[in-house]
């Protein structure tokens, strides 16, 4: 058993619980580690708040551009939505808190790495199936796993030993945020047959105002400006969402499928990815080619699936990144979201190598498709079930 533990510390209720819980009833010295993805917060106080738990050391690493540029990417890239709604935030920030865990380890020296995750979630998977692949002959150690609280005990708990955490038995809300979305559960949330409260919501609480619009640039599958401004990504998410949050668009509500076995309801709000990746899906529509297309489709569920499931450092998923990669070489261009009261969506979009040829596709004067070569494709085409109907299909009829 290692003697010293780097826990990936958020600050809520159950990894605060856990430095006091390890200490106390492992002994076992406790660093925590805290990455900053964009989920906002005062440092000073979640640093504060793990020494007042027991931490023996707090490491707070500014991750924010790099979850934006080796996580978020690939899931534009991918138009990464789990069960076509869930934009992978929570999922797309474990890897890298896992990659910066083992760090931590090792420069600490520590034989072991833990995380507040319960029995029932997705995290606990995603966070130890990440360490194994970084770093196999680290221990995990999962306490919320062990200790048999309830959330009220563990609120008790943190009470008994002075560690001010935000949760209370009025508002029992477990919240995880990122600069790729929010994620919101527990209390009411619930039971799936309840509206979920407004004050559930804060990303896209509405706020007054008309329509307004905004046009989102794009090199290579990957957003690089708003309104012709350059911005990095882990700029441009949380400016997106500035603009679109406070029309009430970006709220997923949905029952979704957990990868250890139970359905769960799941709130989510995630106003600036959600506008990103329907801008991104339509801006291919335009580039791409349309087996290539076609096929992109068909992998884009198995990639979001890959992820949710925890298996960011798998030979799969880096197949599969190499591929949409390679997909996104034209995807270039402007696409320009409206956004009203309570919605978003695709008001245009230009590509300076747009597969759309007007001179193609209009009816109008100066139409050059050939019409007279369509009845030989189209007779080509349709000369296999011609001849299933000759020979085959009339029988079956008959029969």
């Amino acid at each position: 058993m290692a003697n010293k533990v780097v826990l990936a510390y958020s600050g809520g209720l159950d990894t605060s619980v856990a430095v006091r819980w390890m200490t106390e009833e492992m002994g076992l010295e406790v660093i925590a580690m805290a990455a900053d993805i964009g989920q906002g917060g005062d440092w000073a106080a979640i640093k504060d708040r793990a020494e007042r738990a027991g931490a023996v050391e707090v490491v707070v690493v500014d991750a924010r551009e790099e979850f934006a540029t080796d996580f978020v990417a690939p899931a534009v890239r991918a138009n990464g939505l789990y069960e076509g709604k869930y934009p992978l935030v929570s999922s797309l920030s474990r890897p890298l808190i896992a990659k910066h865990l083992v760090q931590t380890a090792r420069r600490c020296g520590a034989g072991a790495v833990a995380h507040g995750c319960t029995g029932k979630g997705n995290d606990q998977v995603r966070f130890e199936v990440s360490v194994r692949a970084l770093a196999p002959e680290l221990e995990v150690i999962a306490p919320v796993r062990s200790w048999g609280l309830t959330r009220e005990d563990s609120i008790e708990y943190a009470q008994r030993f002075g560690i001010p955490v935000s949760a209370t038995r009025a508002s029992p809300y477990s919240v995880d945020q990122n600069l790729w979305g929010r994620t919101v559960e527990a209390g009411i949330l619930e039971d799936p047959w309840l509206l979920p409260p407004e004050d559930v919501w804060e990303l896209t609480a509405r706020r007054d105002g008309g329509a307004a619009e905004v046009v989102v640039g794009f090199e290579e599958g990957l957003p690089v400006s708003l309104d012709g401004d350059p911005l990095p990504l882990h700029e441009l998410v949380p400016a997106l969402d500035k603009v679109v949050g406070p029309c009430g668009f970006g709220r997923v509500d949905m029952v979704e499928n957990r990868r250890v076995g139970i359905k769960s309801r799941e709130i989510y709000e995630c106003p600036g990815a959600l506008a990103i990746l329907m801008a991104h899906a339509d801006l291919e529509g335009v580039t791409l080619e349309r087996d290539l297309a076609h096929e992109k489709a068909r992998l884009e569920p198995r990639w979001a699936e890959l992820v949710y499931d925890g298996l960011w450092f798998s030979p799969l998923k880096a197949a599969l990144d190499a591929f949409m990669a390679e997909s996104q070489r034209y995807v270039t261009g402007e696409v320009k979201l409206r956004c009203q009261p309570g919605t978003c969506f695709v008001a245009g979009r230009r590509s300076p190598v747009s597969l759309y040829e007007h001179d193609l596709a209009t009816y109008s004067a100066g139409d050059r498709f050939r019409h007279q070569d369509a009845e030989g494709f189209v007779r080509i085409f349709g000369l296999g079930v011609e001849t299933w109907s000759r020979r085959q299909g009339q029988r079956r009829s008959a029969s």
